[in-house]
């Protein structure tokens, strides 16, 4: 089961980035974000989270290794993918399920961000979506 997913949230913890073989062929990359995707909600003085909810946000890419060291521990982003639900069990053989979300797209947004230094050379635009 899937279903398209858009959210906006903080990244929780340090990004995740994996490599896996894949034959001859060029290694498959995994980048895995933890965000909170949280409901502020307008309250007197300010806002008040009603309800966020955690997720594993996964970013399969070719460039998921450049951007492991993009990405930081408490940037606010905005995630464009799919949910996924994984059925599992635990230790004590229990049923679960988790839901994450792939991305198709994750977007830097400017809360918390002190300054933004471009490279001299324009990233590639033959693939921005995820492999």
């Amino acid at each position: 089961m899937s279903t398209h997913f858009f959210g906006e949230g903080n990244i929780g913890s340090v990004p995740e980035f994996k490599e896996f073989n894949n034959r001859n062929d060029e290694p498959r990359r995994l980048l895995r974000l933890n965000i909170y995707f949280d409901n502020p909600v307008p309250v007197k003085d300010g806002f008040e989270d009603r309800g966020g909810f955690w997720a594993p946000v996964e970013i399969w890419h070719r460039d998921a290794e450049r951007w492991s060291n993009l990405y930081r521990k408490g940037m606010r982003v905005l995630v464009e993918g799919r949910t996924v639900k994984e059925e599992w069990e635990d230790a004590e053989e229990n049923a679960r399920v988790t839901f994450k979300i792939e991305a198709r797209r994750v977007g830097i947004l400017p809360y918390r961000l002190e300054n933004v230094t471009l490279s001299s050379k324009p990233a590639s635009t033959d693939n921005h979506d995820a492999a």
